[in-house]
């Protein structure tokens, strides 16, 4: 194991509002603050009015640091959820937890990896700063101190291993599962058929009975996971969602777009859970190729979809909607800004983490370094037409041909609010948007949130939001399996937090999802 930098924290931005109903949402910049997280902005969504008070913490973890199986830790902000019952605040103003994270398919720069789905706990102390002055970025490193504890490994069914490697295979239905994606073998295995479970995930949901849900882009799939790795059972979604070929074939590959269903690489990034009602929700990163998903032109309007999953193990989970969301969209080059997560406020009301890909491991390039969008926006499936169950879920009947939604279907209400890249708010810890690549660039990939109360009597409706980024194991010191590697850059795994004020969600349900 090389040496390790000591951990450390950070970033923030502020928001504003866009509202948005019948089509692409229009990509608008947060308006930018000119003091500290005091000037909240505002935004109002089904006559409510949201607040972001701007970011309250940062840390990171090392772009070497080594988890306990031997391997790179990284990747890890392309999942997260707060562990069950570990949320904590005190006296002194601190705040305790411990945050899940999981990485994704594993470090891929050449190509996919047989890299093992596995899931981290690391504790953390928020130190919440809300002053005005420009913190140096070794002191905001002091707002949010995080310890990685340990690593649970997670399995196929009957106890095999899982891979990250590109989904070449297909596995047929078993009872209690689905057909599923599999990896075909690195190389020839004597007398043994390689039909381990490939998974690329980037969605996590902790439920309160210390089950996870996680979901990922091959299938794309959710998946039922005991505390201890082993998989309990899984979610295929409507025909609309699944890659199909010419022929009406599943193949799982990411390599390339399939004739509908999800795009390559563009599967269910968002996961939650509404935990007073057991409803799961996931969403895709940008519309299926049916909808427009084979350019980033047309590819707006991406689907979000239920389940009820009371006592999932006694009766099925359950399909009981799906939406059309409109994703924002660059008013620049027509590019739309994928969803990344996706997380519940309350009763129809949802954040969303939409972003381009540039930032800190995007490239050395001032192009390729300065991000335009990265958000925590709104949207509300309020007014939204629900069509679960319908012709829509054939695959020859699209939601927007072309990207052009059709016209009895009424979208998500969907509106700007928090944005990662204020360049005042980044400052206030150290940070920057753009330039030289270095610890204090905020990075490209943010792909997770997770909300916990502040319990401040005098702000009864605020909130943090937690957020990490996916920092593609990219190192110059990285180890998989033993055989070291070298990226080429040091990307660290960056942690934010906001404070946001959220009155739509009822009192005590957030404590509750976490419990509090």
């Amino acid at each position: 194991m090389g040496y390790q930098r000591p951990f450390s924290l950070g970033f923030v931005a502020l928001a504003f509002l866009h509202p948005y109903r019948c089509s692409p949402v229009a990509e608008s910049f947060a308006t930018r603050t000119t003091s500290a997280s005091s000037s909240a902005v505002s935004v109002k969504l089904g006559g409510v009015t949201y607040v972001n008070k701007g970011i309250v913490g940062f840390g990171f973890i090392p772009s070497n640091f080594t988890e306990s199986t031997g391997d790179t830790f990284g990747g890890v902000g392309s999942a997260i959820a707060l562990k069950y019952g570990t949320w904590e605040s005190h006296s002194d103003g601190t705040y305790t937890g411990t945050l899940v994270v999981h990485p994704d398919r594993g470090f891929n720069i050449i190509s996919t990896i047989d890299y093992r789905a596995r899931q981290h706990e690391v504790n953390f102390v928020l130190t919440p700063y809300t002053g005005s002055a420009d913190l140096s970025f070794e002191a905001a490193q002091q707002t949010l101190q995080l310890k990685y504890i340990d690593t649970t490994l997670q399995f196929d069914r009957g106890g095999g291993n899982t891979s990250g490697l590109d989904a070449l295979g297909v596995r047929s239905e078993e009872s209690g599962f689905s057909t599923n994606p599999v990896a075909d073998p690195p190389m020839p295995i004597a007398n043994e058929t390689y039909q381990h479970l490939t998974l690329d995930i980037e969605g996590l949901v902790a439920h309160s009975d210390g089950t996870y849900w996680i979901s990922d882009e091959y299938g794309p799939y959710i998946y039922h996971y005991a505390a201890n790795g082993s998989l309990i059972q899984t979610i295929q979604p409507p025909d609309a969602f699944l890659p199909l070929d010419n022929d009406g074939n599943l193949n799982f590959t990411s390599a390339v777009n399939p004739t509908t269903g999800r795009a390559g690489n563009q599967g269910f990034e968002g996961l939650t859970l509404d935990s007073e009602n057991d409803i799961l929700y996931a969403m895709l990163q940008s519309a299926t190729i049916q909808d427009g998903g084979d350019n980033d032109d047309t590819s707006s309007f991406t689907r979000m979809v239920a389940y009820d999953i009371a006592n999932p193990t006694v009766k099925e989970p359950t399909l009981v909607g799906e939406w059309v969301v409109p994703l924002p969209v660059s008013t620049s080059k027509s590019k739309t800004r994928a969803c990344s997560e996706i997380h519940f406020v309350s009763e129809n009301v949802f954040l969303a983490l939409s972003r381009d890909g540039n930032g800190n491991g995007a490239g050395n390039d001032t192009d390729d370094t300065t991000s335009k969008y990265k958000q925590a926006d709104l949207f509300s499936i309020q007014n939204a037409t629900n069509i679960a169950g319908s012709k829509f879920d054939n695959p020859s009947n699209p939601v927007a041909p072309g990207g052009s939604l059709v016209s009895k279907i009424t979208p998500a209400t969907y509106v700007s609010f928090v944005d990662y890249i204020d360049d005042v708010q980044l400052a206030r810890f150290g940070l920057h948007n753009g330039g030289d690549e270095d610890q204090t660039l905020i990075n490209s990939k943010w792909e997770s949130l997770a909300l916990a109360p502040v319990n401040d009597p005098s702000n009864p409706n605020d909130y943090f939001l937690f957020t990490a980024s996916d920092n593609d194991f990219l190192t110059e010191d990285g180890i998989f399996n033993r055989v070291p590697y070298n990226a080429g850059v040091n990307v660290d795994n960056q942690f934010l937090v906001f404070q946001v004020t959220l009155p739509s969600v009822p009192a005590g349900s957030i404590a509750n999802s976490i419990g509090v």
